[in-house]
């Protein structure tokens, strides 16, 4: 990895089911200075709990009665710090580490059966000869089927310490026996770069989803590079949905596109001095053009990806505004193996900006619900209706005017796109419609990929195939309603996403977004300004970018 100077922060926390805070990872030896209330007897809240534990009528369990102070405790301070459990911990830091043991499948919950949709290429499942369509009944002699079934329980279950040996019970669809199988838990990474693949004749597009991980930047000089050796010198950065993470990661992916000596990104706090990140000259891509696509659920590391080309005028974001999270966590972890986010910093772009939303302490419930009706109150579908903040005024490196006080605002506002969005296409989605109706679609053609060896291929003979209505008399039989008009304003939206949740199952998330891309408005007004040459930054310094619109 390159060597940026860089301030050495990390992105967590939790939001609305997001992971969307900075974090800084504690020593141990910051342990009981934090916690010090719970180590040393003559502090107050050590003293109560002591007093309860003796004296108290009932007996009472002292460790929940302690886990609920620390939570209320940290409960009372903003929405961003946090405290996360010993039975949290470790899936945490797998998800920001990028990896974890287990096995190495991805599968599908059919009625009460989990089913393989693949094999992690080179895991033990892969080694072993686990195949597409494989049930996993048995492991280590207990049943993993049935009514109780769920994604916890098969999470709990096949992951855990590499190098644990796990016996597993399997049943192929072309056969009533079953077939053991010994496997030994290995490390799996868990990839964040989720699509890359040349989208038009040389442009690039690159999902990030749904958070920065220690691997991400890796995974997009890997992306980078299939790219550039296609031909591709334009990109697309799709941040939308990516709730942030390691902010190392944002920061190298920011330093490729930047020359030597511009400002990435600085933090400061009361007791957290000033340490800024600077781009280092070693970037693949200083010249290239390059858009970066947030929206609504876009926070914290994306906002810095977003926030330091904006600034330094050398790309064009589009989509709409950001989430607003500009404060910086400190993760500490106890000796329990619990840990605590605690905030200690904000961080700013490279204007000067902090584009952290307004909060009290104490009020995290109040904070996310302003958040959705700021959502309701029609920023999502207007750009007039986004109330900037013009007390907030601050410059790019080229003049051009930015604002603070709560998230990233797009150059190019694009609406939410509801025009497809019926009751018939929700009930769809509520009821798993798409998702149920790909499974079974795999599970009875998975000889298919012998034909159509990639998901393009596969996608072209979808297109020939009655697929929209062999999914509209699905939903039927599964206690859908027909409902003509409806189905025909949602037509396509609905075909789009059947094509996604089957290129998935056979192919896996990059297929899904090839698919799912292929509809988006947000994408295809990308595309027309990288081919227009509006994400040049001299382009970007007159503004040309405001001559383009949505269609």
């Amino acid at each position: 990895m390159k060597s940026v100077k860089n301030i050495g922060l990390s992105v967590g926390g939790l939001v609305i089911g997001m992971a969307i805070g900075y974090i800084v990872f504690g020593s141990s030896s910051d342990k009981s200075c934090f916690f010090g209330f719970i180590n040393t007897p003559d502090n107050k809240i050590a003293s109560v709990l002591d007093i309860i534990r003796q004296d108290y009528v009932d007996s009472v369990d002292m460790n929940d009665l302690t886990e609920d102070a620390i939570t209320g405790i940290i409960n009372e301070l903003d929405p961003h710090s946090s405290y996360i459990p010993t039975s949290e911990l470790q899936t945490v830091n797998e998800e920001m580490e990028g990896h974890f043991g287990g096995i190495g499948v991805t599968y599908y919950l059919f009625k009460d059966t989990m089913v393989v949709l693949s094999a992690v290429h080179g895991s033990p499942a892969s080694q072993a000869g686990i195949l597409p369509g494989d049930r996993i009944v048995f492991v280590n002699d207990n049943l993993l089927a049935g009514e109780t079934i769920s994604e916890e329980t098969v999470s709990k279950t096949l992951r855990g310490p590499i190098g644990d040996s796990l016996h597993l019970g399997i049943k192929r669809k072309t056969s009533d026996t079953i077939v053991n199988y010994t496997l030994v838990r290995g490390e799996i990474p868990v990839s964040t770069v989720k699509a890359a693949y040349e989208i038009e004749e040389g442009i690039g597009f690159i999902k990030i989803f749904d958070k920065f991980s220690h691997t991400t930047y890796n995974e997009f000089i890997k992306a980078i590079t299939q790219l550039t050796n296609k031909g591709c010198r334009s990109f697309i950065i799709d941040l939308r949905m990516n709730g942030g993470g390691m902010l190392d990661a944002a920061i190298n992916i920011i330093n490729e596109f930047l020359p030597e000596g511009k400002m990435i990104v600085y933090a400061e706090g009361k007791a957290f001095r000033r340490s800024e990140s600077i781009s280092d000259g070693t970037g693949n891509l200083p010249e290239n053009q390059v858009v970066v696509l947030i929206d609504q659920l876009s926070a914290s590391a994306g906002e810095v990806v977003a926030g330091a080309i904006q600034d330094n005028d050398r790309g064009l974001i589009i989509g709409r505004r950001s989430f607003g999270k500009g404060l910086v966590q400190n993760q500490i972890e106890l000796a329990d193996k619990s840990a605590i986010r605690l905030t200690i910093a904000r961080y700013f772009t490279p204007s000067g900006r902090n584009i952290q939303r307004k909060y009290e302490l104490g009020q995290s419930e109040k904070y996310n619900q302003d958040w959705i009706e700021q959502l309701s109150n029609g920023e999502g579908f207007f750009a007039d209706s986004i109330k900037i903040d013009t007390t907030s005024v601050f410059k790019t490196v080229h003049g051009r005017t930015v604002y603070g006080g709560g998230g990233i605002i797009p150059d190019v506002f694009i609406p939410i796109d509801t025009a497809h969005i019926t009751s018939y296409y929700l009930k769809l989605e509520n009821h798993r419609i798409f998702e149920k109706f790909a499974f079974d679609y795999f599970d009875n053609n998975m000889d298919l990929t012998e034909y159509y060896p990639d998901y393009q291929s596969l996608m072209e003979y979808l297109k020939t195939q009655p697929v929209f209505y062999e999914l509209i008399r699905y939903a039927e039989e599964n206690g859908i309603k027909r409902r003509s008009a409806l189905i025909h304003k949602s037509y396509n939206q609905i075909l789009t996403n059947a094509y996604a949740c089957i290129l998935s199952n056979f192919f896996g998330d990059e297929a899904f977004y090839y698919a799912l891309m292929q509809n988006d408005p947000v994408v295809d007004l990308a595309i027309q300004a990288l081919r227009e040459g509006y994400a040049q930054p001299q382009a970007i310094i007159r503004e040309k970018y405001k001559s383009l619109s949505v269609n």
